[in-house]
């Protein structure tokens, strides 16, 4: 892949209505050899945690142990309106599902009897070791749930002041608390790299608007003073986007996640600068 060649440290894939990530991460881990392949995030009402682990687990194997799976409860609006499911009480859902795909992932094996699940079983993947689990965290609880059981959380449309005040320091002491190391922290944000703030802002509007309609990143964007994605989205020339991405950092972010958009009339060119930049910034953050 790409970037693999270009010296980037991961490359992320999303779910959302296309083609099943985890199956695309397998044949990209056929195609490279070293750079880590995650994916953001694997909705958790309509996968069973057994299920979500026996395929996660094929994926391990076949990509060489390279493998972030990103999971999360998704939206209401998602999985009420459109699947027909229940949303009722995801952090404790979250909780529950991670106390049985855990097991599964480090140990083979599980035992576990809660409100939402009861799962007795075993599975065994041959190649298969296990591998990070984080969680899309924003609110407290679902924060307190990352520190205890996850390995980190994966955010969307958070700005730094957000991570600094609110993620970091609660998904911190929860982690603290419980005995287990300092998780990471993957922020994910639109990146253009453009002479032109003003329109790439204007674009970035446009692109991501329903981002800010959704209740788990307006509530994100309300705690950042952001009217909109547009104010959140990383987006100017060289020594400014750089300057945002040191101020991620500093707050307390361990990976950047890049959505990489395009801004003026030759897209392609606006997407390879964006792209030659990040790669430049590898190793230097």
């Amino acid at each position: 892949m790409d970037a693999e060649r270009e010296g980037f440290d991961s490359f992320w894939f999303v779910q959302i209505f296309g083609a099943d990530p985890l199956t695309a991460i397998a044949v990209a881990g056929m195609r490279t050899e070293r750079i880590e392949l995650g994916v953001c995030v694997v909705p958790t009402y309509p996968r069973h945690p057994f299920a979500l682990a026996q395929q996660a687990l094929t994926v391990q194997a076949a990509t060489g142990g390279r493998l972030t799976l990103g999971i999360g409860p998704s939206h209401k609006l998602v999985i009420e309106n459109m699947l027909g499911l229940s949303y009722d009480q995801p952090a404790s859902h979250v909780r529950e599902y991670l106390s049985v795909l855990r097991p599964l992932v480090n140990e083979g094996r599980v035992a576990f009897s809660g409100q939402h699940f009861r799962v007795a079983g075993g599975l065994g993947v041959p190649g298969a070791t296990p591998f990070p689990i984080l969680i899309s965290a924003l609110a407290p609880m679902m924060l307190r749930v990352a520190g205890e059981l996850a390995d980190g959380t994966v955010t969307w449309m958070t700005g730094p002041r957000t991570l600094k005040d609110h993620v970091v320091p609660r998904i911190n002491a929860a982690a603290e608390a419980a005995g287990r190391p300092r998780p990471r922290v993957c922020a994910g944000l639109p990146v253009c790299v453009t002479d032109d703030a003003g329109q790439a802002r204007e674009r970035a509007g446009q692109e991501f608007q329903v981002y800010g309609q959704l209740p788990n990143y307006r509530r994100m964007l309300d705690r950042e003073g952001a009217a909109g994605p547009a104010d959140i989205a990383i987006v100017g020339n060289e020594e400014q986007v750089e300057a945002q991405v040191r101020a991620f950092a500093a707050a307390g972010a361990t990976d950047l996640a890049a959505s990489i958009f395009p801004a003026g009339g030759d897209e392609a060119a606006s997407l390879a600068r964006t792209r030659a930049f990040l790669r430049g910034l590898v190793g230097k953050v």
